[in-house]
């Protein structure tokens, strides 16, 4: 699996494994809905990686797929005597303009002072879903779900640069 390919099945599985693990907690843990935001922000931001070619973020992105591809093989195929190491069908989410970028490193920035004020279950709860995000937004199943999302993000970087020029 390269990051071109996207996500084997071993690597989606691991990131639903994790999503599962936090999502069981939460479940059975009262329900806060703090703990559902948490999780909710650390998959946009994973998802948003994704799409951040060339850059920091979209490199993170897929050393959590490769990683996620080589961890999985080998746990699946040392349970079960399986590969499943077999690619999934990509897509991706679409492309971000200036101003999307823009506003993708604002949430970045948030993602970070969110992990440093965090607990330390709220740090893995965050990172869990961040890792599973940007695993399993390549996929063309969670794309689809998820294909509004740059389009949203795109445009309130346009609103910000337009009321930023006082164009409002």
């Amino acid at each position: 699996m390269t990051t071109t390919t996207g996500a084997s099945l071993a690597a989606c599985l691991i990131a639903i494994a994790v999503m599962a693990v936090y999502l069981r907690k939460w479940w059975t843990g009262g329900r806060a809905v703090k703990d559902l935001v948490t999780m909710a922000q650390g998959f946009i931001n994973g998802a948003l990686a994704t799409i951040c070619l060339g850059g920091l973020g979209g490199w993170l992105a897929g050393c959590a797929r490769q990683t996620a591809g080589g961890v999985g093989g080998k746990v699946v195929s040392s349970t079960t005597g399986t590969s499943a190491g077999t690619p999934m069908a990509t897509a991706s989410l679409g492309r971000l303009t200036p101003e999307g970028g823009c506003v993708v490193f604002l949430l970045f920035v948030i993602l970070i002072v969110s992990y440093k004020a965090a607990s330390k279950e709220d740090k893995g709860r965050l990172m869990g879903f961040v890792f599973a995000g940007a695993v399993l937004c390549v996929t063309a199943g969670v794309v689809g779900v998820l294909n509004g999302l740059p389009d949203l993000v795109n445009s309130l970087g346009t609103s910000g640069r337009n009321a930023l020029e006082g164009n409002v």
